[in-house]
């Protein structure tokens, strides 16, 4: 089968176009024909370590592989057709449409093997595989900090810096889902743009520091690796508002240590894993059939365009999500 593998760690052009042997499901995984993965930060991390936070560059090389990487073809993301089921499986059958996130690569293939009790579930019927492929990273990240753990109600006002990216696209339209009063934080040519995705406010960054702002917040959510941190946002929070470094790096982590033991303002730090769970994904999937949540493509490449769809994601320029159209013959 066509795939995509990582030898070494680099810059896109590591990436490489070449064939693998089509896997066999065991008894509790389901064979899925890949039909679109998406180019995000975790597989930019595999590739290159381009987005590990400060700090924290150790930890990544233990999880991903000291010298090179662990994993051979990368893509965290896929959505696709079931094509056949191991003997123990009985929640999908072939023809089943699907989406899937988790810890396992390799969706940068024709097919791949996944378990029938991970992150896997049907995708959405009012969208297109490249629009499912689009939602899982960044809208489960943004779910899992807004609700799991800063508990978002009705009437917050909450502030997301990083608005026009990944995450941040899903967590303005999440945030106000449920109730929130938002304020996107993004560049100029992206203004109207973060205000088209339900924004109440949007800060231009090029034009006003939104940590200097005099108004308070219940929840600041930072998507940005490197360009703030909790101490310079926590004169903006409410006395027991909530500072979610998504992008945070071993400071924030000993931060999120320190207030935890306190009342008052509340680091957030984590995610990965923690937010993949089928339960999550199937709100996300309800959302989306109900049009109260928007899939977000950037743009949409084709498989042996792998490197050019990286080389644009590290570009800083990208809207929303970046999939990649996963070929048949």
């Amino acid at each position: 089968m066509k795939a995509v593998t990582c030898e070494q760690y680099g810059p896109p052009e590591v990436l490489k176009i070449t064939t693998a042997l089509k896997p066999v499901p065991k008894a509790h995984e389901v064979l899925i024909k890949i039909k679109a993965s998406t180019a995000n930060a975790a597989d930019c991390n595999v590739r290159g370590l381009t987005y590990v936070p400060p700090g924290l560059g150790w930890l990544a090389r233990v999880m991903l592989g000291f010298s090179k990487p662990k994993i051979n073809i990368p893509g965290s993301v896929l959505a696709g057709e079931v094509e056949a089921v191991g003997e123990a499986v009985n929640t999908f059958k072939p023809g089943d449409q699907v989406f899937w996130i988790g810890p396992e690569m390799g969706a940068y293939a024709a097919y791949a093997c996944r378990p029938e009790k991970g992150a896997l579930t049907l995708k959405p019927d009012n969208t297109t595989f490249e629009e499912a492929a689009a939602v899982p990273y960044g809208a489960l990240t943004a779910l899992y900090f807004l609700r799991e753990k800063a508990a978002i109600q009705s009437g917050q006002k909450v502030l997301i810096h990083g608005a026009s990216g990944g995450v941040g696209v899903y967590a303005v339209q999440l945030a106000k889902y449920f109730g929130a009063e938002v304020t996107g934080v993004c560049s100029t040519a992206n203004v109207e743009f973060v205000q088209s995705l339900g924004a109440d406010r949007v800060i231009d960054y090029t034009k006003e520091d939104f940590t200097r702002r005099n108004e308070k917040g219940d929840i600041i959510m930072d998507i940005v690796v490197g360009k703030t941190s909790f101490t310079r946002c926590k004169h903006a929070l409410t006395p027991k508002g909530y500072y979610l470094a998504v992008a945070g790096g071993l400071k924030d982590m000993l931060q999120m240590i320190r207030t935890s033991m306190g009342s008052g303002k509340k680091v957030v730090f984590g995610g990965g894993s923690e937010s993949e769970k089928k339960e999550y994904l199937d709100f996300l999937r309800t959302l989306i059939e109900a049009e109260k949540l928007k899939p977000i493509v950037d743009k949409s490449f084709p498989l042996e365009n792998i490197v050019e769809a990286h080389r644009y994601v590290e570009s800083g320029q990208k809207r929303g999500n970046i999939t990649i159209s996963i070929g048949h013959p």
